[in-house]
């Protein structure tokens, strides 16, 4: 039994016994109640209603506790009875452990339990394998069923019972030994006296110097002690086909477990076909929606998704039937302050369910108390906000492309390289020249480069425009040969960036990651109420994600939503952002082109297919999912329900046209530069006027407009105009025209 126990790897036992034999029922399983002690394992140990009394209550009391691992110490009348009872209670599944200590069980009509997957274990003394053995079975069968039929028992139609196997084996080993006792007489006994027989101790060591194989294997007998030793117990299990040997137990061995291959190699399908489970699931776009119709649907027809679609694909491998159900509660599954799960887990654990397909993250709290198969879908938490409004261009937005300073730079550079070019062409003697090319023995010298001309020279090679300027010197063509380099890539990087930012719409978004989140308070965030990813944040330990959780559970009210339409609602009306797995909103994204993404993946985890501990059926569902995931369907399951029309501005790729509000900037430097140029020449009129009088202090109104008439005409000739003698109403105006000299201008 010790053995036993460690073999099946009981965590919670509950050990029923009927008292049968009084109190040797206790002392027949004192190492299992040592148990605990010894291998870290609890053990209730509980008393069957004496007689056919009704077990119902203490199974109903069994059932609340979740008790799936059961031990009966019963007779195999007893155990017939409390099988039928545990049907009627629904405890017949394959999520219960029964281990009766009957020898009996193999001979129990057990038909009804065969396809209820039930785990159901016993031992089996009779060696119905022997030829022998099985052909004295069956002659006792066939006069058994031709013996007048007896009250139930639960037993097959003649079968013989281990009881029945014994006798047989005692009595021919009687029979043995009397053989070999021919010198021996038996004379009447009387009950009343004490006087033994004589040949009493001869004939004990008889029998126990005797050996057979009998109906329950090899016989053979202790000479100390009397008791049988070497002898097999067949381990033997219920399996659809019937009652099957798993192992073997043997006094001196111990326990030998021999069917460990046998069920790897079984087809996947053997154990799941045409078997009805029950499947929890919770809606959710696109995993799982109602189904819209004119017409009334009913069961599984109700909806559809890509969970549905993955239900189906799984149901074609395993050949399993699936009845949808959805969670009460309308919750994934979390843990509360006291311990306690909701939605889809509890479901799970209170076995209500046999399967949560669903998108249900796979979690280590939620690792703890159900099974997960291999996840069919990775994903991790993002953030889902509206999209930013596009930010109107400037008029002066044709200056984007290069930042303020970069512009600061590059005037700077101008005028330095203006500076240098200035202060070393008048160093080099190659750049001075001779005004007067007939006169090679003139004094006098030029140099083209002042600091004026140096600055234009400057800025024509920065417009690419070039100017009349060239030098000749190798110092000074070095310097325009390094600025013309230099403006070379200033003018293509400006180019090459000018086209994004004038027909590109900039957006601007206020927050671009959980970091950005978390430093502020104005935009408020949380995730759905009980879900993985509030459980994500609630046990989080790094400090973005820890300050995050003390903001949403500060206002728990307002900052978690009950699902994600609640939450998707909100983005969309107030200034709030929804942390919520990445294939959620790639979804949600791609049917609404007013949300985007922001940032990257917080986290990694994966969507799993949800099963209650323990379940039997969560190897056969990893085992498919891996399947189709080679298959390709998966990814094509995606494609089917995530795929949207799109949004207008991601599909257009096409520049639009500029308008004012891109290049109106260059209209108003354009004015500006006109304007600028009007009082310039204005100024340089006055300076020139002044300069040409003879006299500063004459320079007059009516000075000047004749200097602007003269200007304004095609041609004029300079003279000197003769003094006037007579009286005048205007003797200074006449005086500073006797002193000027007119000028002569040919206009082109």
């Amino acid at each position: 039994m010790p053995n036993t126990t460690l073999t099946y790897d009981i965590q919670r036992i509950n050990l029923f016994d009927s008292f049968e034999a009084s109190r040797r029922g206790l002392i027949r399983l004192q190492e299992l109640i040592k148990a605990p002690s010894r291998y870290n394992i609890k053990i209730k140990i509980r008393q069957l209603p004496s007689g056919n009394k009704d077990a119902r209550p203490l199974l109903k009391e069994m059932k609340k506790g979740k008790e799936f691992y059961v031990i009966f110490d019963c007779s195999h009348g007893t155990a017939a009875e409390i099988l039928k009872q545990i049907l009627s209670m629904g405890m017949m599944t394959e999520y219960y452990h029964y281990f009766f200590t009957t020898l009996d069980l193999f001979a129990l009509d057990l038909e009804p339990y065969r396809y209820s997957g039930v785990n159901m274990t016993g031992f089996r003394l009779l060696n119905i394998e022997n030829p022998h053995v099985s052909s004295v079975v069956d002659k006792w069968s066939m006069e058994r069923l031709q013996a007048p039929p007896k009250p139930e028992t639960g037993l097959l139609d003649g079968m013989m019972t281990t009881e029945a196997a014994l006798m047989y084996d005692a009595v021919y080993m009687v029979a043995v030994a009397s053989q070999r006792a021919a010198q021996m007489t038996v004379s009447s006994l009387q009950c009343h006296r004490h006087k033994p027989w004589r040949f009493g101790p001869r004939f004990m060591n008889l029998i126990k110097e005797a050996r057979w194989e009998g109906l329950t294997g090899r016989i053979t007998f202790n000479k100390t002690d009397g008791l049988r030793k070497d002898f097999d117990l067949d381990i033997i299990s219920l399996k659809e086909e019937g009652t099957e040997k798993i192992g073997v137990w043997n006094s001196y061995s111990g326990l030998n477990m021999t069917d460990s291959n046998k069920d790897r190699t079984t087809n996947i399908t053997d154990s799941l076909a045409n078997r009805t489970l029950i499947v929890t699931t919770i809606l959710e776009d696109p995993y799982v929606m109602y189904k819209k119709s004119d017409k009334p649907l009913y069961g599984n027809d109700r909806f559809e998704g890509y969970c549905l679609d993955l239900l189906k694909e799984l149901s074609n491998i395993l050949g399993f039937i699936y009845e949808v159900k959805l969670v009460s509660d309308g919750k994934y599954g979390a843990q509360n302050d006291k311990g306690e799960w909701n939605g889809m887990v509890k479901e799970l654990i209170d076995h209500k369910a046999d399967l949560a397909v669903a998108p249900l993250t796979i979690t280590y709290v939620r690792e703890k108390v159900i099974d997960f198969s291999k996840p069919f879908m990775t994903l991790g938490i993002s953030i889902l906000y509206r999209k930013p409004n596009g930010t109107n261009p400037g008029v002066f937005s044709f200056l984007n492309p290069l930042s303020p300073d970069i512009w600061m730079y590059v005037l700077l550079a101008c005028l330095g390289v203006s500076c240098v070019l200035f202060v070393i062409a008048r160093f080099t003697p190659y750049e001075w020249y001779n005004p007067h090319p007939c006169n090679p023995d003139s004094d006098v010298v030029e140099n083209n480069f002042t600091l004026l001309n140096s600055f234009w020279f400057g800025v024509g090679a920065l417009m690419q425009q070039g100017s009349e300027l060239m030098p000749k010197a190798l110092s000074t063509r070095i310097v325009g040969g390094i600025w013309w380099f230099f403006t070379l890539i200033i003018i293509s990087s400006y180019t090459a960036n000018l086209a994004a930012f004038l027909t590109v719409e900039r957006m601007e978004s206020p927050i671009d990651s959980a970091d950005d989140l978390a430093k502020q308070t104005k935009i408020e965030y949380g995730a759905v109420r009980d879900g993985s990813t509030m459980t994500f944040f609630k046990k989080s330990k790094i400090s973005t994600y820890e300050k995050m959780w003390a903001f949403m559970s500060s206002r728990q009210q307002t900052a978690l939503v009950k699902n994600n339409d609640e939450g998707i609602q909100r983005v969309l009306t107030t200034d709030y952002a929804l942390l919520m797995e990445s294939t959620s909103i790639e979804y949600v994204t791609q049917r609404n082109c007013n949300l985007t993404q922001i940032g990257g993946l917080i986290d990694s985890k994966g969507y799993g297919v949800g099963t209650p501990i323990g379940s039997p059926y969560r190897d056969k569902i990893t085992i498919a999912i891996l399947q189709l995931q080679e298959e390709g369907k998966l990814h094509m399951m995606k494609e089917k329900w995530w795929r949207g029309n799109g949004c207008p501005e991601e599909d257009s790729k096409e520049a639009s046209a500029l308008g004012v509000e891109n290049i109106g900037g260059i209209f108003i430097v354009l004015a500006a530069g006109l304007v600028l140029s009007v009082f310039v020449a204005i100024g340089e009129f006055i300076y020139k006027s002044r300069k040409n009088s003879d006299i500063e202090q004459c320079l007059s109104f009516n000075a000047i407009m004749e200097e602007l008439g003269i200007s304004l005409k095609h041609q004029k000739k300079l003279k000197k105009r003769s003094r006037t003698k007579g009286k005048s109403s205007f003797p200074s105006i006449l005086t500073c025209q006797q002193r000027r000299m007119l000028r002569k201008e040919t206009m082109a």
